[in-house]
């Protein structure tokens, strides 16, 4: 029961990172060449969403089929000005073991992973190579980039980044952790998908896979919805009413 807590554990250290990274066998760069335009509109975009705080309900379902365990989670998810990211938990069901070991401690490590900047998707952290334009849903055109980290580190990807060709915000991260975290891990896939209202880019979905060495294959699907604003005063005098993910024990 130890070494499959520790392995289960580890993985959510790989996940972990809301802005995604890994290493790439292509080394070249539009950094500073025919893409540098739209690479710069993205990060003028990105460093201009209004920093409002805001809410939306989260649904989290893990899963290890090997131990035939899994649990379902609702909460309420908030980020401050500031960007400090709570939960408020809503219900749970499934296994005990999936709650804390792996739903807890992935709202752990999304908390611990805000504000790295040697996380981000810049040119500072990642090359970037222009693939070309996509139609996606909705008629709806994305620029495709392959991405790849400057430098081998636990939390960069190797993947692809989607921008909206009229906005520049991320619609689309996907691809493998480049380093895993943990001798328990084989590999981590991932994909998150994002929505744009007034001008933000917020979660609308992630999906991960993690090949564990003990446990086999571990699941995790995320679905966020009803996006709103004002979560702070929401939550103003109301600390008995939020859940902070400092630590595991904060899911009852």
């Amino acid at each position: 029961m130890k070494s499959r807590s520790v392995a289960v554990s580890a993985i959510l250290l790989a996940i972990s990172a809301w802005s995604l990274q890994a290493v790439v066998e292509d080394t070249s760069d539009d950094s500073n060449g025919p893409s540098k335009v739209i690479i710069d509109k993205y990060l003028e975009a990105f460093n201009q969403q209004p920093a409002a705080p805001h809410s939306m309900e989260v649904e989290i379902n893990a899963s290890v089929p090997r131990l035939q365990e899994h649990g379902k989670l609702r909460a309420l998810r908030k980020i401050s000005k500031v960007g400090l990211i709570t939960y408020r938990v809503l219900g749970f069901q499934g296994d005990n073991t999936v709650k804390k070991e792996v739903i807890a401690r992935y709202l752990q490590a999304e908390q611990q992973s805000q504000g790295d900047p040697g996380l981000m998707l810049t040119p500072a952290n990642y090359k970037f190579k222009l693939k070309g334009e996509r139609q996606v849903a909705d008629n709806e055109m994305v620029y495709m980039f392959n991405v790849s980290p400057r430098k081998k580190r636990v939390g960069l990807f190797k993947g692809e980044l989607w921008l909206d060709t009229a906005s520049y915000l991320p619609v689309l991260e996907k691809g493998r952790l480049v380093k895993n975290p943990s001798i328990f891990f084989k590999k981590v896939d991932f994909e998150r998908a994002f929505a744009i209202q007034n001008g933000v880019s917020v979660p609308a979905h992630m999906s991960s896979t993690i090949n564990t060495r003990v446990v086999g294959i571990v699941e995790l699907d995320v679905n966020y919805t009803s996006v709103a604003e004002g979560a702070e005063d929401e939550a103003a005098g109301g600390e008995a009413d939020t859940a902070s993910i400092a630590t595991t024990s904060s899911l009852p």
